[in-house]
């Protein structure tokens, strides 16, 4: 890398910056703060739907998914049960966070089942997306600090992550705890065009590269079947099977998009559910080709390092010549890339990086916890409370990702593994609702059935993790359906 790269990835860094005191001046209320004044377009929140769901994650950690030993398109499996839960949702749940004036979805579990159930839910989402973007936080730093090293190579590795995990989670917590929901929106619309831009160049570098052009990669990835698709082993321990994909897919989509405040507080920021449903539509068929694309990427990094003619390759790491999958395409960006298109290759990681949560946790922190504590303050102290949890929430995800860092495992595995963990038992009481068959007790009772159940599975089997949010959400639905309803609220 040379010094223009890093005048292009500071001028992103302040880019992004500029956008949250541009929309500062229009945050006057928590409703604006964390819903946009509601009249944002349709695309912009399916534009912003695209970037929450492409987080680094997706731009580092799926690329090194189909480059280790033994992967292939078989991820699209998954992808495909992202559909059919966007489907679900559109017909049952986006209905019905319209016909209330709503700022957090949990309000609809108190009106059913009172306010522990809320609080409840609201606490497990709080806890889940500290530790899954806490995990994203983490993979950025694998750039960060490549890039930290490639200036000031005497730098230990583990200094400059911790460095670059503070530097991006500052500027993360600075723009949007100024700007609230309307400058992560528009921001995400930017990361959209940086990491298309990003993607786009980085194919062309690589097949300019590859001995044999794309053609070249094509033949060396179908040499390695990288380019299966289906597989329809009947196996409850491998993630990316036909099975899991497609169901446990299809779950963990109605429960990430469905009954998340992070992706939910999206829609909420339109005028209409219509709109809300075809903003969630349309970005499900973006996600499609995004995740295809990326999956080729990583093809493109195989023909490239051509890692099969490595002495001990069947044996050795693998991810070989590297550690973990998730450090490939780092290293191709930082040392591979020519001058000025490694800067762009690292602000689209970082675009990927910056679609924070930190002001969907303090909209559930206020709203569904700290309000009905205390009660009655004027709307200018909660917004001033908003700003506060804004940051506390910030500073927890830099603390994850601190502590997580020099995990071997593939981030995208340890990211979904643990919103499955959670997101199921939040899904099942939703459910719950939306059926009318449980009343306090039951979905109390339900969810920490639900909990109990995946955390055992967890724990205990080697049950993969698209299961978890099936396991989860049914188990808090069998278990609060079968307890006698004794008070009831409508929805």
């Amino acid at each position: 890398m040379a010094p223009v790269d890093l005048v292009i990835i500071v001028a992103y860094l302040g880019g992004v910056v500029a956008i949250g005191f541009w929309c500062r001046k229009r945050q006057k209320t928590t409703r604006h703060y964390f819903l946009a004044g509601r009249d944002l377009p349709w695309w912009a929140i399916s534009g912003s739907i695209v970037a929450t769901e492409t987080s680094a994650i997706t731009f580092i950690s799926v690329p090194g998914l189909i480059y280790a030993r033994g992967g292939n398109f078989t991820f699209l499996q998954l992808v495909f049960g992202y559909l059919i839960g966007r489907v679900v949702i559109c017909l049952i749940f986006i209905p019905a966070y319209f016909r209330r004036n709503l700022l957090t979805i949990y309000e609809l579990l108190r009106s059913r089942f009172g306010g522990s159930v809320r609080s409840l839910a609201a606490s497990l989402f709080i806890i889940m997306r500290t530790i899954a973007d806490g995990v994203r936080l983490l993979l950025t730093s694998v750039v960060m600090s490549t890039v930290w090293h490639a200036f000031l190579p005497k730098t230990d590795i583990s200094t400059a992550a911790a460095i670059s995990v503070i530097c991006i989670g500052g500027v993360m917590l600075l723009f949007t705890t100024v700007g609230g929901m309307e400058a992560v929106i528009w921001t995400e619309i930017v990361h959209v065009g940086v990491y298309i831009i990003g993607a786009g160049a980085a194919i062309a570098i690589l097949v300019h590269a590859i001995p044999g052009g794309l053609s070249g990669a094509i033949a060396a990835g179908s040499a390695a079947s990288k380019f299966r698709l289906f597989d329809f082993s009947l196996d409850f321990t491998r993630p990316y099977v036909f099975w899991a994909g497609v169901i446990g897919g299809a779950f963990l989509n109605m429960s990430t998009h469905g009954t998340d405040q992070y992706m939910v507080q999206r829609y909420l920021c339109t005028t209409s559910a219509r709109k809300a449903q075809a903003a969630l539509l349309v970005s499900g068929l973006v996600i499609l080709i995004q995740f295809s694309v990326f999956l080729f990427i990583g093809v493109l990094l195989f023909g490239y390092y051509h890692p099969a003619s490595l002495p001990g390759y069947a044996t050795g790491p693998a991810a070989a010549p590297f550690l973990a999958p998730d450090q490939v395409f780092p290293d191709f960006i930082v040392h591979h890339v020519p001058i000025g298109l490694s800067g762009l290759l690292v602000a689209a990681v970082l675009a990927a990086a910056t679609s924070p949560s930190v002001n969907s946790i303090a909209a559930t922190a206020v709203s569904d916890l700290y309000q009905p504590l205390v009660r009655g303050r004027a709307d200018g102290h909660y917004l001033r409370v908003s700003r506060i949890l804004t940051v506390v929430a910030g500073v927890a995800q830099i603390g994850v990702a601190l502590a997580l860092q020099g995990q071997a495992r593939s981030a995208v595995d340890t990211a979904l593994g643990v919103a499955s963990l959670i997101n199921g038992p939040i899904l099942g009481v939703f459910l719950l609702g939306s059926a009318r068959r449980a009343g306090r007790i039951g979905a109390l009772c339900g969810m920490s059935a639900g909990i109990a159940a995946v955390t055992a599975v967890f724990a205990a089997t080697h049950i993969a993790w698209p299961w978890y949010t099936v396991i989860g959400s049914l188990t808090t639905f069998a278990v609060g359906a079968l307890i006698p309803e004794r008070e009831h609220a409508p929805v």
